[in-house]
């Protein structure tokens, strides 16, 4: 069995494999520049795949839970996947109203995080001082942005961070797909000339000796 070719095959399958990381962030960044333009259609899409994933391990727990019956995690599974179904199927049946309270949830969120970032970074004073209230302040900014503009708001932020989400993600597909390929064709390239030059002694002493 010819073993050198062993490399060129691994090399290859590497590279397609490669190559799809980088077609698929390709999709994802398409998907997430159409996000951003069509703010609303993607909210309603996230929250519809929100509700579709909630209603989906919701199914899932509640076949774990039966298969665990008579056991103290039976009823807890049970109740677990009772509210992952039913919030599923609410958010899927009214996502407008869902979208809503996400928003309003996140705004909080942000509020709580920036003021204790400020009230932190105040308080310690260490060397990531300016960055911390950089942020905490960017935080806060942007949890009063979102509630000034509540219920409106719930219209494009759930859309804006899932589109952003969606090119964030296909942009780091598309830099290790393309970085991987070249890394495979720089060290396949390598090996292989590192073999030729292996060869070149072999073939010198494979040649015979012509009497004088």
């Amino acid at each position: 069995m010819d073993t050198s070719s062993r490399p060129e095959v691994e090399a290859d399958r590497l590279r397609r494999g490669f190559g799809r990381l980088a077609v698929l962030g390709v999709i994802l960044v398409v998907a997430g520049l159409v996000g951003l333009v069509y703010t609303g259609v993607a909210t309603l899409t996230s929250m519809l795949l929100f509700g579709w994933l909630l209603l989906i391990g919701g199914a899932v727990g509640l076949l774990h839970a039966i298969e665990a019956r008579g056991t103290g995690f039976f009823w807890l599974g049970v109740i677990v996947a009772a509210l992952n179904i039913a919030a599923g199927v609410v958010v899927i049946r009214k996502p407008d109203e869902a979208a809503a309270a996400l928003t309003m949830f996140a705004a909080l969120l942000f509020l709580t995080g920036g003021l204790f970032r400020l009230v932190g970074s105040m308080v310690v004073r260490g060397s990531q001082f300016g960055w911390t209230l950089l942020l905490g302040a960017f935080d806060l900014l942007l949890g009063i942005l979102v509630l000034i503009d509540w219920p409106s708001s719930s219209q494009y932020v759930i859309g804006c961070f899932f589109s952003l989400a969606l090119l964030f993600d296909g942009l780091g597909l598309l830099a290790t797909g393309f970085g991987g390929r070249r890394i495979v064709g720089l060290v396949s390239g390598r090996v292989a000339g590192e073999a030729d030059a292996g060869d070149e002694p072999g073939e010198r002493a494979a040649k015979p000796v012509q009497p004088e």
